[in-house]
């Protein structure tokens, strides 16, 4: 096997397989080295009873004809291979705390009517809340691209607080609720969470929210068969074990079989602290700086229910709705382990492959803490102890019934039952602790939490969701700011822009 190559990517999640595309297409020779089975991460599908079932990615915003996801997608060559689904008009719906349900509109100018003939009195605050939130999404728009940059500056709203500008927007409390109430998108916490990340997020499910037909392990699949066309190599089943280093340079990537791979730069798509783990004693790395690395917390964790319907029993629901507990904060979205309770629920339907009418896999989602599940942290798959299993089914059942109680019907539609704690996320992501978003942003101290792609290493790149925003819109950015500098900015903008 060829051992030497142009670049290594270490990591074949959204964010590895998407520099793979960028830098093979360009020539250069790619080898992507994933310790799992198959490639994908997050984007990873399993099969129960026949059905596909996504792990992670489940809509996606701007996908839209013009919107930057779609842009991307097709400078990628896989636009045209996926099928994409839209969701409704009325793509997302929150409901904070038996308050009503309030519907998050495709365009901005449904957007702001609905909210506005809900919340007449706050007309001006609402405009100038979809004004910002589009200001800062545009940032990072096909025009930008075109004239040869990634972004025109939104990043400088990384220091601004979700909260507080929501809230020097509108007075209302029930409003202010329903615009914080898809936070769990990017794992918010009122003191931290900035500006630019639910902006960047809600911006793009504003202007076209989509889920993906057959599972999201298509895109994986699609974005590696690019890689592959264009010469380059997927090593799965193979973890990267060492970085050796010489100097301020990487010099080869040791694989756990004893293999080692030379490349004259390497990208690390996993977490900051993992990648100078793989790193042994050196001058160039402090230990005041390996520590800070290993001490930069992580958001909460995720836990996932996904329901297997029996067929035609429940009707599809083509959008995703947002359940918050009686008398809570929309911030406030931990599940409960001491009284066993539910903050919030986040519903999901994959959408289905025989009849179009039936919904056939449910998602429920909810934040969890992670530190909860530590005790068993030593622990693998399939080998967990009984106390752990108990808690997660636990834990599942009381999902269950928090959004079966707001949805009739569902129950009895439920032929079979799987959960997913943050541990079963560390086991496929490597990420620590299972953390959903990989490193928690603060907006107080942005310098701090934000990781540039550049290291201390003159030819080892960073790149993914730990570095600026979560989710596929930020992995994407991410993906290109690390390709950029190894193309040149304007040259792959331009690429992307004209696709």
């Amino acid at each position: 096997m060829q051992e030497e190559f142009d670049i290594i990517v270490i990591g074949s999640g959204l964010g590895g397989l998407e520099c793979g595309v960028m830098l093979s297409r360009e020539g250069m020779g790619v080898c992507i080295v994933e310790q799992a089975a198959v490639p994908g991460g997050c984007l990873q599908s399993f099969r129960r009873r026949g059905h596909s079932i996504d792990t992670g990615m489940h809509y996606v915003g701007s996908m839209q004809q013009g919107g930057i996801m779609r842009r991307y997608f097709d400078y990628f060559g896989i636009g045209d291979s996926l099928e994409i689904r839209p969701l409704d008009e009325a793509f997302d719906i929150v409901s904070p705390g038996g308050a009503g349900e309030f519907a998050y509109m495709h365009g901005y100018d449904e957007f702001r009517r609905h909210l506005t003939s809900l919340f007449p009195r706050e007309a001006a605050g609402i405009a100038r809340y979809c004004d910002k939130i589009r200001e800062i999404g545009d940032s990072i728009g096909v025009e930008v691209h075109r004239s040869g940059r990634l972004s025109s500056g939104g990043v400088k709203y990384l220091g601004a607080s979700a909260a507080e500008f929501i809230g020097e927007c509108v007075a209302d409390p029930l409003l202010r609720s329903v615009l914080a109430g898809t936070n769990p998108l990017y794992g918010g916490v009122r003191e931290r969470s900035p500006l630019y990340h639910h902006a960047m997020i809600n911006h793009s499910n504003i202007e076209g929210a989509c889920r993906f037909a057959g599972g999201t392990q298509h895109i994986a699949d699609a974005l590696a068969a690019r890689i592959r066309e264009h010469g380059g190599t997927i090593l799965t089943g193979c973890r990267a074990s060492a970085l050796h280093t010489e100097g301020r340079r990487i010099t080869g990537v040791e694989l756990a079989d004893g293999r080692i791979l030379r490349a004259k730069s390497v990208i690390s798509a996993i977490h900051p602290a993992a990648t100078f783990g793989l790193i042994g004693p050196t001058p160039v790395l402090r230990p005041a700086f390996r520590d800070r690395m290993a001490a930069m917390p992580g958001t909460y964790g995720l836990f996932s229910v996904y329901l297997l319907l029996r067929p035609q029993s429940f009707p599809y629901i083509n959008r995703n709705l947002y359940y918050y507990a009686e008398g809570g904060d929309v911030w406030d979205t931990l599940f409960d382990t001491e009284a066993m309770r539910p903050k919030m629920v986040l519903f999901s339907a994959q959408p289905p492959c025989a009849d179009p009418a039936w919904s056939e896999v449910v998602t429920l989602m909810a934040p969890i803490a992670t530190d909860i599940w530590s005790a068993w942290s030593g622990s693998a798959p399939g080998r967990r102890p009984e106390a752990y299993t108990a808690l997660k089914t636990a834990v599942a059942e009381h999902l269950t019934d928090f959004v079966c109680e707001r949805l009739p019907g569902l129950r009895a539609a439920i032929e079979q039952t799987y959960a997913a704690t943050p541990l079963t996320y560390r086991h496929y992501t490597g990420i620590p602790h299972g953390a959903a978003y990989g490193l928690q942003k603060d907006c107080r101290n942005v310098m701090a939490t934000c990781i540039p792609v550049r290291t201390k290493f003159e030819n080892l790149l960073l790149t993914g969701q730990n570095l600026t925003v979560h989710g596929a819109i930020g992995v994407t950015l991410s993906a290109a700011a690390t390709c950029a500098e190894l193309l040149g900015t304007e040259y792959l903008a331009k690429k992307i822009g004209d696709a």
